[in-house]
């Protein structure tokens, strides 16, 4: 198994983690850092749900909570018909922490996927040049 196969698989067996009592959404993501390891995360779900936590944003925050600063690739896995689309506050996080030319890998059900980088999914993004 190659090391992208592997992050696909931690993307996905995420899936069977994420706490989705509400939404039924669950959502996977492996974020892997400069040095290949990687951080799993998982959407985390609140009755008041303005406090919900993003897979994307969980990996990222359990990385950055470690020390890590510098990442390679982001997989973000969802039981999706196309590949899963990353919200707009996740975006966000990305381009704060991921370097605009990151490869990102968007994954739906049954093995589609869309390759992309943190600034096509954020074009013009607010950061810290902006300040």
């Amino acid at each position: 198994m190659t090391a992208k196969q592997e992050w696909l698989t931690i993307a996905n067996d995420a899936l069977t983690k994420a706490y989705v009592p509400y939404s039924h959404f669950p959502v996977g993501a492996c974020l892997v850092t400069a040095d290949g390891k990687t951080y799993q995360g998982i959407n985390i779900e609140n009755a008041s749900y303005g406090l919900t936590n993003c897979a994307e944003r969980t990996a990222i925050f359990k990385a950055v909570s470690e020390g890590e600063r510098e990442f390679q690739h982001l997989v973000i896995s969802g039981n999706t018909p196309e590949p899963i689309s990353p919200c707009g506050a996740c975006r966000q996080v990305m381009a704060e922490f991921c370097a605009p030319d990151m490869p990102v890998t968007l994954l739906g059900a049954n093995g589609v996927k869309l390759e992309t980088t943190v600034e096509k999914l954020l074009p013009y993004a607010f950061t810290e040049k902006d300040l």
